[in-house]
Protein backbone atom coordinates (compact mmCIF):
# COMPACT_ATOMS: atom_id res chain seq x y z
CA UNK A 1 0.00 0.00 0.00
CA UNK A 2 1.06 3.70 -1.02
CA UNK A 3 1.13 6.36 1.31
CA UNK A 4 -0.83 9.46 0.20
CA UNK A 5 -0.25 12.83 0.55
CA UNK A 6 -2.71 14.14 3.21
CA UNK A 7 -3.82 17.91 3.77
CA UNK A 8 -4.65 20.03 6.56
CA UNK A 9 -9.10 19.43 7.10
CA UNK A 10 -11.07 20.98 9.30
CA UNK A 11 -12.00 19.63 12.60
CA UNK A 12 -15.22 20.13 13.12
CA UNK A 13 -15.91 17.69 10.01
CA UNK A 14 -13.95 14.83 11.68
CA UNK A 15 -17.21 12.96 11.88
CA UNK A 16 -17.35 12.09 8.01
CA UNK A 17 -14.59 9.50 9.08
CA UNK A 18 -15.57 8.81 12.55
CA UNK A 19 -19.18 8.35 12.41
CA UNK A 20 -19.47 5.42 15.10
CA UNK A 21 -22.36 3.45 13.16
CA UNK A 22 -25.51 3.67 11.41
CA UNK A 23 -28.20 6.16 12.15
CA UNK A 24 -31.17 5.00 14.34
CA UNK A 25 -34.54 6.34 15.12
CA UNK A 26 -35.40 6.68 18.98
CA UNK A 27 -38.56 6.43 20.17
CA UNK A 28 -39.66 7.30 23.37
CA UNK A 29 -43.14 7.88 25.47
CA UNK A 30 -43.59 9.63 28.87
CA UNK A 31 -47.10 10.51 30.70
CA UNK A 32 -49.05 10.07 27.19
CA UNK A 33 -46.31 11.63 24.58
CA UNK A 34 -44.57 10.18 22.78
CA UNK A 35 -42.12 11.31 20.00
CA UNK A 36 -39.15 9.75 17.44
CA UNK A 37 -35.76 11.27 16.94
CA UNK A 38 -33.25 10.66 14.25
CA UNK A 39 -29.60 9.81 15.95
CA UNK A 40 -25.93 9.46 15.02
CA UNK A 41 -24.33 9.95 17.95
CA UNK A 42 -24.12 6.35 19.59
CA UNK A 43 -21.54 3.59 21.05
CA UNK A 44 -21.27 0.28 21.64
CA UNK A 45 -19.86 0.27 25.29
CA UNK A 46 -20.03 -2.99 26.89
CA UNK A 47 -21.52 -6.67 25.88
CA UNK A 48 -22.62 -8.36 28.51
CA UNK A 49 -24.67 -6.07 29.86
CA UNK A 50 -25.15 -4.86 26.39
CA UNK A 51 -24.66 -1.44 27.42
CA UNK A 52 -24.91 1.73 24.70
CA UNK A 53 -23.68 5.25 25.06
CA UNK A 54 -25.95 8.17 23.26
CA UNK A 55 -25.89 11.60 22.77
CA UNK A 56 -29.30 13.05 22.65
CA UNK A 57 -29.27 16.92 22.09
CA UNK A 58 -31.27 18.76 25.66
CA UNK A 59 -33.05 21.10 23.09
CA UNK A 60 -34.61 17.82 21.64
CA UNK A 61 -37.87 16.98 23.01
CA UNK A 62 -36.75 13.32 23.05
CA UNK A 63 -34.37 14.58 25.80
CA UNK A 64 -37.08 15.41 28.34
CA UNK A 65 -39.43 12.52 27.83
CA UNK A 66 -36.05 10.19 27.62
CA UNK A 67 -34.83 11.86 30.82
CA UNK A 68 -38.25 11.51 32.66
CA UNK A 69 -39.19 7.58 31.98
CA UNK A 70 -35.23 6.84 32.00
CA UNK A 71 -36.69 4.66 28.47
CA UNK A 72 -36.12 4.71 24.99
CA UNK A 73 -36.38 2.16 21.89
CA UNK A 74 -33.38 2.06 19.61
CA UNK A 75 -34.92 1.30 15.89
CA UNK A 76 -32.67 0.66 12.91
CA UNK A 77 -33.91 1.67 9.88
CA UNK A 78 -32.92 0.73 6.68
CA UNK A 79 -32.26 2.65 3.89
CA UNK A 80 -36.13 2.32 2.23
CA UNK A 81 -36.63 4.78 5.32
CA UNK A 82 -34.17 7.42 4.78
CA UNK A 83 -36.78 10.25 3.76
CA UNK A 84 -38.83 9.44 7.51
CA UNK A 85 -34.99 9.52 8.74
CA UNK A 86 -34.34 13.29 7.44
CA UNK A 87 -37.70 14.78 8.23
CA UNK A 88 -37.89 13.21 11.35
CA UNK A 89 -34.37 15.04 12.22
CA UNK A 90 -35.96 18.15 10.79
CA UNK A 91 -38.61 18.46 12.52
CA UNK A 92 -40.09 18.96 16.54
CA UNK A 93 -42.16 16.33 18.45
CA UNK A 94 -43.67 19.46 20.72
CA UNK A 95 -44.95 20.35 16.79
CA UNK A 96 -46.10 17.40 15.42
CA UNK A 97 -46.99 13.33 15.76
CA UNK A 98 -43.90 12.09 13.72
CA UNK A 99 -45.33 8.51 14.18
CA UNK A 100 -48.35 9.92 11.88
CA UNK A 101 -46.56 12.69 9.73
CA UNK A 102 -44.35 10.21 9.05
CA UNK A 103 -46.45 6.88 8.74
CA UNK A 104 -44.65 5.04 11.02
CA UNK A 105 -46.45 2.04 13.39
CA UNK A 106 -46.03 2.14 16.74
CA UNK A 107 -45.66 -1.32 18.46
CA UNK A 108 -45.36 -2.08 21.99
CA UNK A 109 -42.57 -2.26 23.58
CA UNK A 110 -42.32 -5.72 25.65
CA UNK A 111 -39.85 -4.59 28.64
CA UNK A 112 -40.48 -0.93 28.25
CA UNK A 113 -43.02 1.17 27.99
CA UNK A 114 -41.39 3.25 24.69
CA UNK A 115 -42.87 2.18 21.11
CA UNK A 116 -41.03 -0.01 18.98
CA UNK A 117 -41.30 0.99 15.27
CA UNK A 118 -42.69 -1.93 12.97
CA UNK A 119 -40.98 -0.56 9.73
CA UNK A 120 -37.32 -1.00 11.21
CA UNK A 121 -35.04 -3.91 11.06
CA UNK A 122 -34.44 -4.02 14.31
CA UNK A 123 -35.87 -2.77 17.72
CA UNK A 124 -33.42 -2.20 20.52
CA UNK A 125 -35.27 -1.92 24.13
CA UNK A 126 -33.38 0.05 26.56
CA UNK A 127 -33.52 0.92 29.90
CA UNK A 128 -30.89 4.29 31.80
CA UNK A 129 -28.56 2.77 33.40
CA UNK A 130 -25.90 5.58 34.25
CA UNK A 131 -26.79 9.56 33.50
CA UNK A 132 -23.48 10.94 35.31
CA UNK A 133 -22.21 12.61 31.89
CA UNK A 134 -26.39 13.66 30.81
CA UNK A 135 -25.27 17.46 32.59
CA UNK A 136 -22.38 18.29 30.99
CA UNK A 137 -22.29 16.07 27.79
CA UNK A 138 -26.17 15.05 27.18
CA UNK A 139 -24.53 11.51 27.16
CA UNK A 140 -26.64 8.32 28.19
CA UNK A 141 -25.81 5.41 29.03
CA UNK A 142 -28.53 2.18 28.53
CA UNK A 143 -28.80 -1.02 29.05
CA UNK A 144 -30.62 -2.91 26.27
CA UNK A 145 -32.95 -5.61 27.56
CA UNK A 146 -34.77 -6.97 24.84
CA UNK A 147 -33.71 -6.95 21.41
CA UNK A 148 -35.73 -7.54 18.28
CA UNK A 149 -34.52 -8.62 14.71
CA UNK A 150 -35.58 -9.08 11.47
CA UNK A 151 -33.80 -12.38 10.70
CA UNK A 152 -33.17 -11.69 6.74
CA UNK A 153 -30.93 -10.40 5.60
CA UNK A 154 -28.63 -10.26 8.16
CA UNK A 155 -26.86 -7.33 7.32
CA UNK A 156 -29.30 -4.59 6.14
CA UNK A 157 -28.01 -1.87 3.68
CA UNK A 158 -28.11 0.69 6.59
CA UNK A 159 -27.59 4.68 6.54
CA UNK A 160 -24.72 6.53 8.17
CA UNK A 161 -24.45 10.23 8.15
CA UNK A 162 -21.23 11.76 7.19
CA UNK A 163 -22.52 15.59 7.81
CA UNK A 164 -23.52 17.87 4.89
CA UNK A 165 -26.97 16.15 4.32
CA UNK A 166 -24.92 13.22 2.43
CA UNK A 167 -25.44 9.14 3.84
CA UNK A 168 -22.71 6.38 3.23
CA UNK A 169 -24.85 3.17 2.86
CA UNK A 170 -23.80 0.03 4.39
CA UNK A 171 -24.26 -3.56 3.14
CA UNK A 172 -21.60 -5.10 1.69
CA UNK A 173 -19.16 -7.37 3.94
CA UNK A 174 -16.26 -8.54 3.82
CA UNK A 175 -15.87 -12.10 6.09
CA UNK A 176 -12.79 -12.24 7.72
CA UNK A 177 -13.67 -14.54 10.96
CA UNK A 178 -11.02 -17.46 9.91
CA UNK A 179 -8.46 -14.71 11.17
CA UNK A 180 -9.56 -14.11 14.28
CA UNK A 181 -9.05 -15.88 17.81
CA UNK A 182 -12.38 -17.39 18.90
CA UNK A 183 -12.42 -15.08 21.96
CA UNK A 184 -12.48 -12.00 19.64
CA UNK A 185 -15.26 -13.09 17.60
Amino acid sequence: MSRQQKVDFPVEKVRRYLEPGPVVLVSSACDGERDIMTMGWHTVMAFSPSLVGCVISAGNHSFDLVRRSGECVINLPTTDLVDAVIGIGNTSGEAIDKFERFKLTAEPGHAVSAPRLAECHANFECRLVDDRLVEDHNFFVFEVVRAHVTPEPVYPETLHYTGDGVFMLSGQTIDRSDQFLPQML
